[in-house]
């Protein structure tokens, strides 16, 4: 099991404690590229929640989301929870509008704060 980096456990937890929400990151885990702004667990897990509810094939999947949380509160953050995300593949962003992602903090390889995005100019 690779050394979790105890930095980036850090901001996760000040995210879960929702001193800020504010926190723009970009990680790289697995070969992909993703970058975007981290919510609270809580949070992510509603908003991903409500997009299942609107669908009529996956709406069934929406109360897994909602349920209780992976983890008991006192312990440290295991993932970082991504909204407004998109996975960086050569000048594009995946998706244009931003998603919702969810990375294990322990396959994390290399991260940066902020949110890079492209420009043609």
């Amino acid at each position: 099991m690779p050394n979790t980096d105890g930095l980036l456990v850090s901001i996760a937890e000040m995210v879960e404690s929702e001193s800020s929400n504010q926190m723009s990151l970009t990680v790289v885990t697995g070969g992909a590229v993703i970058t975007g702004r981290l919510a609270p667990e809580a949070t992510w897990r509603e908003r991903v929640a409500e997009v299942l509810r609107t669908s009529d094939r996956l709406s069934p999947f929406a109360d897994a989301f909602v349920r209780q949380r992976d983890r008991p509160q006192d312990q440290s953050p295991t993932h970082l929870h991504f909204h407004l995300a998109r996975i960086l593949q050569g000048s594009l962003g995946i998706p244009e509008t931003g998603g919702m992602y969810r990375v294990a903090i322990r396959d994390v390889s290399a991260w940066t704060v902020g949110d890079f995005s492209y420009s043609d100019q």
